[in-house]
């Protein structure tokens, strides 16, 4: 079933996030089961993730495997997380071109 999940990582600013992009790699070596990874930053720098998956398990996998290990080398916490049934999303033309450089 597939989920939403929102994260929010206070101690994870821009820069740190540029690091884990590149260390974690999954833009190119793409986790099994993401679907759509958005990141924002809000008003004090602090991370905002809004992530669909294909399943919890597929989620949970990447993250013990690929992302929290990076998480640890770098000593950030790992970020608070909700976690939702998705009941729909539209993914609109264009929305590629909002891809971080």
């Amino acid at each position: 079933m597939a989920i939403l999940a929102i994260f929010k990582a206070t101690n994870i600013k821009k820069n740190d996030y540029e690091t884990l992009r590149k260390e974690v790699n999954w833009e190119t070596q793409k986790p099994n089961g993401m679907l759509i990874h958005s990141a924002a930053f809000d008003d004090s720098g602090g991370l905002l993730v809004s992530d669909v998956w294909q399943s919890r398990e597929a989620l949970d996998e990447y993250f013990n495997k690929r992302l929290l290990p990076a998480l640890k080398k770098h000593n950030f916490s790992p970020p608070a997380g909700e976690f939702f049934t998705l009941y729909n999303t539209n993914v609109n033309s264009g929305a590629e071109r909002l891809k971080a450089a």
